[in-house]
């Protein structure tokens, strides 16, 4: 029998008959309806989720709160996914408690691992969660929570095959999780006549930051102030894997994302490694990566949106001086790295997650001789 990790790894992330609750609401029944358990407070948006979502659990736990958190996608392992009070939830447990029921009703990848959180969270009778979108918000796995609040951090083009052709039709389906009455918590304030007309109670708008967004929700989920000093690091997010020579992974994976992560680089010229999803907007991508250096590492990634290395190259020399498609995404690091410059891995949280597994295989390998 495969173990909890192949058969999560076996899944397919998208519903072959559509998007839509039906089969999570009923997954959930079955177990109990875990999700009423406890309050959540829901995150969605187009960029900085995962660091609102994890800035929002630090500061609640902060303040007394035993608190879990669901988050995706992960970078270096699944069980980035499934926090309880501030550590990595036993994922194998996790997804056994709720496989065979999941097998029964044929549950895509995202909806076992949105109802392994939210069991996992009543199991360990936390007093809070705080739970990230994973695409849009009407039909996501995550639409089944009792959230008295819901932040939207932004909102840009994505997945528009989907969630529709404009940022106004995306910020619909996004906003579609505001619970009658509740706080919303916004970072732009175009969206508050759409908030006020999707039942929000109260809404604000904290703001670009992360910390604000996550403040401001932490805030009105307790309804009194908290300490606002966390320090929160997500793996792939500006993250320093070496100093000398500079080597960072960013999983900045549109051009709003790549707005927020350039002007916080340290100053260099760096040699690019990059996979982009077919569905981004690669050309304006390209074009911003290209103030930052020379070279361009074209590569792929294991999702099946990624652009061939091939491709990616082409679409790239326009904007670099030198373009190198390397499908490998650990050849392409390694080549990378051996121009001994600068380092940015960027374009794809799915690039850095495959690097990352294959590098901690690599050392699994090294240490068993």
């Amino acid at each position: 029998m495969p173990s909890a990790l192949e058969y999560v790894e076996s899944l397919s992330p998208w519903p072959k008959d559509g998007f839509g609750l039906d089969r999570i609401q009923a997954l959930l029944a079955r177990l109990g309806d875990p999700q009423l358990r406890y309050p959540s407070i829901h995150v969605v948006g187009t960029n900085g989720k995962s660091t609102v979502t994890r800035t929002i659990e630090a500061l609640l736990a902060a303040a007394g709160p035993s608190v879990g958190a669901y988050l995706s996608p992960h970078v270096r392992g699944w069980a980035e996914r499934i926090r309880v009070r501030g550590e990595e939830a036993d994922f194998e447990a996790a997804i056994e408690r709720v496989r065979a029921e999941a097998e029964r009703l044929e549950a895509t990848q995202f909806e076992v691992l949105t109802a392994a959180a939210l069991t996992e969270f009543a199991a360990a009778g936390i007093d809070v969660a705080v739970v990230e979108a994973g695409l849009g918000g009407r039909h996501d796995a995550t639409n089944v929570l009792r959230s008295p609040v819901q932040v939207l951090t932004n909102v840009g083009l994505e997945h528009t095959e989907v969630l529709g052709a404009t940022r106004e039709a995306i910020a619909v389906e996004k906003l579609a999780v505001i619970q009658p009455g509740a706080v919303v918590v916004l970072g732009e304030p175009e969206w508050e006549a759409l908030a006020r007309e999707n039942g929000a109670g109260q809404i604000i708008v904290a703001g670009h930051s992360n910390l604000a967004l996550g403040l401001a929700a932490a805030e009105a989920f307790l309804g009194r102030p908290v300490d606002g000093h966390v320090d929160v690091r997500l793996p792939g997010r500006l993250e320093r894997l070496s100093e000398d020579p500079l080597e960072i992974w960013d999983g900045a994976h549109n051009l709003a994302g790549l707005g927020y992560a350039l002007p916080r680089l340290p100053s260099a010229r760096y040699v690019i490694v990059a996979s982009i999803l077919a569905d981004k907007d690669v050309d304006g991508m390209l074009a911003a990566l290209s103030v930052l250096g020379d070279r361009l590492v074209a590569t792929s990634s294991s999702n099946d949106r990624a652009l061939p290395a091939a491709d990616l190259a082409q679409r790239a020399v326009p904007f670099f001086p030198h373009v190198e498609p390397i499908q490998d995404p650990a050849e392409a690091l390694a080549r990378a790295r051996a121009l001994g410059e600068p380092v940015l891995v960027t374009g794809s949280l799915y690039l850095l997650a495959d690097l990352a597994k294959d590098e901690s295989q690599r050392w699994r390998t090294l240490a068993t001789g």
